[in-house]
This record gives structure tokens, C-alpha cells and sequence, in this order.
């Protein structure tokens, strides 16, 4: 599955030419982390589906659809594999929920940055003051918020809510490069979407399934700290590969693949090839760091970190395979 042949030409998967961009991924990105999934992913994913017709937000026009064509249980299957289900529960709920959000962030922010700001400003009200919601979107969070703060410490729910913000915040800023009439250059890109990929909201799940609390030591070292800006980096650039046609179609432009496009003024199977090294480079640092400070953390410590392993293991084994990224496989991989 993974190599370190990486030349822009004849893209090939072991010896055989790659015929799409899928192919073309899978010769190329490097993966060290194997396919795991939880045994209560079938739970979770009815779960998921009460959740949202509780919250109201099946009501809305085309959530149903998106929801059975991302999969989110899915995702949280491949990234939580170990916890138990009302851990899982909570992942997936989550997951789905930063879909819906997403998406309507993006429908609306394309048509003007501004007229996101009530939805922006809900969201931001409900995670720092707890304020009432008064949309279904918003109701959705509030409850989300109540199942953390239930399930995790006050600490953890802290810094969940503090992350929360932050992806809040990125939607704007992602709203506002949508508006501009040049794309953002790479390192803006870059910027912007660390802040919209969602990932690191769930690490504090990720120390709720340890069995004890981390050491302030650990969680602030500052090898974990950057361990968990490489984990959010590679776990959402990989989906950037598989989304990048889906994105084009769109006018999407929040992208690493089409990032680098536009930088190089090249065909987007070849844009695919630079943009895997810098996931790949990023995927390797992580494990020499990982390797460096492993013998220095506790179980819990290691349990942490494996949480952010999950995110770069899950993303990769959902992308290529959920439906919403499914062009990429009808894509051709010729450079």
C-alpha cells in the first residue's frame, strides 16, 4: 500500500499504472498505521441517526442525504477503535454534527462572509457562556456540549469547548478567502484550514478514555503539543486528496491538492503528487517525535497520543472509501 517513490510521471501501484486518483493515492501516500475499527460501530451509527432527528436537524433539506454519504459512525469507528460506546457515541455525534455545521457554513458563506455571522455567533455563545440556543444547529451543540461535559472532566471539557471556538472562528476565516477574487496563496491555505478541519476539538475525548488524567507535565510538553498540530495537519490533508475533484467541482478553494494546483499551474493528478510528500513528511516527523517521547509518557500518555495516531489512520481508510469522496475513484490518474 505505501511507497516512497514519489516522482511526478507514470503513476503506478505496485507495478501496475494507477488508473485514478484513488489508485494514484493509495501507491503513493505513506501509512504506516493499520486498519482498526470499534465493535460498536452499528450502535453508533443508530445513534447517530436518533441523535439527529432528536435534535431536528433530519428535518432540514439535504442533512439525511449528507449523513448517509459521510458516514460519520464510520469515521469514528476507524478513530476511536479501542473506547467504549458512549465514548463513541459522543466522537460520532460530534463528527456528524461538524458536518452539518460545515456544510452550512460553506452554503452560506460563499453567498456573503457576513451573513454567517449569526450562525457564528450562536455557536460561539453556547460554547463560552452557555447561552440558549435558537436553531436546531445550535440546539444540536448545546446538547453536544451537555454529553462532554457529562462524560469528561471540567478540565477536558474546557479545552474542548476552547478548541470548539476556534473551528468556529475558521469558518469565517475560510468564508472570507471564498469571497476574494484570488485564491489564497499556500501558506494562508494551510493556515486557514488547520483552523476548519475540526480535529483538534476531540482530543480532550481522546484523554476522557484514558484511565486516569494526564499529568499537566505531559499534556503541555512540548513534544505532545507539536505531536498533536502534525496529527490535525496529515488527518485532514489526507481527506484534501480524495475531496480535492468534489472541491473543484464546487469552487472550493480551502484545499491542500488544489493549493498546490494553483501554485504549480498543473493538472490536478499531478498536483496530488506534491501535496502526498508534504503529508507524508508530515506523517514521518510524527513518528520520529512519537518515538522520541513514547518512553517518557505514562499509559495515559500513550493513550493520548494513540488517539491522535487514529485520526491519521481514520481518515485515510473513510476517505478512500465513503461515498462523498467517491470521484475520486472515476477520476483519471494520468499526469
Amino acid at each position: 500500500m505505501s511507497t516512497t517513490h514519489e516522482e511526478v510521471g507514470l503513476a503506478t501501484q505496485g507495478g501496475i499504472p494507477a488508473s485514478n486518483l484513488t489508485e494514484l493515492i493509495d501507491a503513493h501516500l505513506y501509512m504506516p498505521f493499520p486498519f482498526l475499527s470499534n465493535a460498536h460501530a452499528p450502535e453508533a451509527a443508530a445513534g447517530v441517526d436518533a441523535w439527529l432527528r432528536t435534535c431536528g436537524l433530519t428535518d432540514e433539506l439535504g442533512v439525511e442525504a449528507m449523513i448517509a454519504f459521510t458516514r460519520p459512525a464510520e469515521l469514528a469507528s476507524c478513530i476511536s477503535p479501542t473506547v467504549e460506546l458512549d465514548l463513541l457515541q459522543i466522537v460520532a455525534n460530534q463528527i456528524a454534527y461538524q458536518f452539518v455545521f460545515d456544510d452550512r457554513a460553506e452554503e452560506i458563506g460563499r453567498r456573503s462572509p457576513g451573513r454567517l455571522l449569526p450562525m457564528l455567533s450562536e455557536s460561539i455563545g453556547i460554547l463560552r457562556d452557555d447561552a440558549r440556543p435558537s436553531t436546531p444547529l445550535g440546539a444540536a451543540l448545546a446538547d453536544l456540549h451537555r454529553q462532554v461535559r457529562e462524560r469528561c472532566t471540567p478540565a477536558q471539557a474546557a479545552r474542548w469547548a476552547w478548541k470548539s471556538r476556534e473551528y468556529v472562528h475558521g469558518l469565517l476565516y475560510e468564508a472570507v478567502a471564498q469571497a476574494q477574487p484570488l485564491p489564497p496563496p499556500m501558506g494562508l491555505t494551510t493556515s486557514i484550514r488547520s483552523l476548519t478541519a475540526g480535529v483538534e476539538p476531540f482530543h480532550p475525548l481522546a484523554e476522557a478514555a484514558q484511565p486516569c488524567d494526564l499529568s499537566p507535565e505531559e499534556l503541555h510538553h512540548p513534544v505532545v503539543q507539536r505531536l498533536s498540530r502534525l496529527s490535525a495537519d496529515a488527518a485532514v490533508w489526507i481527506p484534501d486528496l480524495f475531496s480535492a475533484v468534489k472541491e473543484q467541482r464546487t469552487g472550493g478553494v480551502i484545499n491542500l491538492a488544489l493549493a498546490h494546483q494553483r501554485a504549480l499551474g498543473c493538472s490536478l493528478p499531478a498536483a496530488v503528487m506534491p501535496a502526498i510528500r508534504q503529508i507524508n513528511g508530515t506523517i514521518r516527523e510524527f513518528e520520529r517525535l512519537h518515538d522520541e517521547i513514547k518512553p517518557e509518557l505514562s499509559p495515559a500518555g500513550i493513550g493520548y497520543v494513540d488517539g491522535m495516531i487514529g485520526w491519521i489512520r481514520g481518515c485515510y481508510y473513510w476517505s478512500r472509501s465513503v461515498p462523498r469522496y467517491a470521484d475520486a475513484a472515476l477520476t483519471s490518474a494520468l499526469l
